[in-house]
């Protein structure tokens, strides 16, 4: 008989049998274990300056290499990358690159203003052993590493990759428990990821303000106060949206709006950044 497991690596818990995938489309029972089918597997690869990431406080002025590979745990109806976060195996394009030749791409980058690798578009957290293992060359390399992420990761997972990775930019989409369920995911999961990520790397935040959906001054109010008690220098990106995947009947996000909000935030933190504007 097949060997059931639960994949501990998300929120989902994912029960796969034998050969099954998860709903990140990463994830694979194979012989009772959860493995990643996209190791390597890289869909995007560009040299990025730092602060598109966005990071703002963290090597300004700096380039980084930036790679993607396929899959993602959430199903934002705006997702931007969706044809790779929302693709499986077989429903995109990729080269493969292993750790060590990515690694030393970034090295040679380096007289272009690289400092490190940035793992993006895409959700690479689901793929971690891809991260942890070339972050662990990159840092023997002296440079640094950085990770786009939803956040949507267990602290179990986390602890593979937690002492290699320097700075993360973190989505907060919101900062209620229904939006976060009409995203597919659990604020909960996310909060404790930041609190854990800010105990080890520099951290900021991104927050996509949809109209109608996330955008009031309670909500704002509300998530920056909690980012605060966190850490008040946290950096916040509130950022515009744009019409895309399931919601392009929607307004781009006003940008009187997105101003009102900063200064909410303000009030709390130290660093919010209005972009997309």
């Amino acid at each position: 008989m097949a060997e059931e497991m639960i994949c501990r690596v998300c929120m989902h818990q994912c029960h796969l049998k034998e050969g099954q995938i998860g709903r990140c489309r990463v994830r694979k029972n194979e012989n009772g274990r959860s493995i990643s089918i996209n190791y390597g597997k890289i869909t995007s690869l560009a040299l990025d300056p730092i602060e598109k990431k966005p990071l703002r406080c963290f090597y300004p002025g700096s380039m980084i290499l930036s790679v993607g590979s396929f899959g993602c745990n959430l199903d934002c109806p705006f997702c931007q990358n969706n044809s790779i976060a929302m693709a499986g195996e077989g429903q995109t394009e990729y080269i493969t690159i292993s750790p060590e030749q990515l690694a030393k791409e970034a090295v040679r980058l380096k007289e272009d203003g690289n400092i490190g690798v940035a793992f993006t578009y895409n959700e690479p957290l689901v793929g971690y052993e891809f991260v942890r293992d070339t972050a662990i060359l990159v840092h023997n390399y002296d440079m640094k590493n950085v990770v786009v992420t939803n956040g949507s990761i267990s602290e179990e997972a986390a602890k593979e990759f937690l002492p290699y990775i320097d700075a993360y930019n973190i989505d907060l989409k919101g900062f209620t428990d229904e939006y976060y369920k009409m995203l597919g995911g659990n604020l909960t999961y996310v909060k404790e990821f930041i609190k854990l990520a800010a105990k080890h790397s520099h951290v900021e935040l991104t927050t996509l303000i949809v109209p109608g959906e996330n955008d009031t001054i309670e909500e704002i109010e509300a998530l920056s106060e909690w980012v605060a008690g966190v850490n008040p220098d946290i950096p916040l990106h509130i950022t515009r949206f744009f019409p895309r995947r399931k919601m392009k009947e929607k307004m781009p996000t006003d940008i009187g709006k997105l101003y009102e909000l900063q200064r909410t935030a303000q009030k709390h933190l130290k660093h919010v950044f209005v972009g997309n504007v």
